[in-house]
């Protein structure tokens, strides 16, 4: 059985697989996978029409027995959003388990917050220490860029995946609300999907 994944940006088609993995890892499920994801507009994600035309064709993916939608918030209230595109999700779903999470401000907001996880690699400052708020910056992959070399740019296709497999994720949990969204859905589904689960989240992830 896999979860399928359905996003906004070509960074996240090769970064979500990368990240719903090494969730599922943590869970140490073995009998869930991770399905090719499928890409949306952003007027798609935020219409009835564009959310339930994606979901179904989630569910007709092989081995579909999961749907997870996630998506950048911008300067939306992740909150009011995600209650709004979860009720279109679901009705399309029918009986399959489907969550939605909104990024706030952006994916990339969760690097930011664990920050100090990334010194040294892909052009991260050896220096380089996570900002007080990090989801308050409206730039996220701007904020990433003044933490390199000026002549080195963020690359959403190149780094995004390959942050996403290396960033600590428990320093993520603690300090970043919206990624706590999605460790809870991806419980929640498992849950649904009647997978044994350790502590979930992991104890070491729980604030201090």
């Amino acid at each position: 059985m896999k979860i399928y994944p359905i996003v906004e940006g070509h960074g996240e088609v090769e970064a979500a697989p990368v990240l719903l993995r090494r969730l599922l890892a943590e869970a140490d499920c073995q009998n869930v996978g991770v399905g090719r994801p499928i890409r949306r507009t952003q007027s798609q994600l935020r219409s009835k029409e564009g959310i339930q035309a994606g979901v179904r064709l989630a569910l007709l993916q092989p081995e579909c027995a999961a749907v997870v939608i996630l998506f950048d918030g911008e300067d939306d209230c992740p909150k009011e959003l995600a209650a709004q595109v979860r009720a279109w999700a679901r009705e399309a779903a029918a009986d399959k388990p489907c969550d939605v999470v909104v990024a706030y401000r952006e994916y990339e907001t969760w690097f930011l917050a664990a920050l100090e996880s990334l010194r040294g690699q892909y052009g991260i400052r050896d220096d380089a220490a996570a900002p007080a708020n990090p989801e308050s910056r409206r730039d996220a992959k701007g904020a990433l860029e003044e933490f390199m070399p000026a002549d080195r740019a963020y690359s959403e296709t190149g780094d995004q995946p390959a942050m996403s497999a290396v960033f600590d994720m428990g320093l993520a949990h603690r300090r970043n609300r919206s990624f706590r969204k999605l460790v809870k859905a991806i419980g929640d589904l498992l849950a649904q999907l009647q997978q044994p689960l350790p502590a979930w989240p992991p104890a070491p992830w729980q604030p201090e």
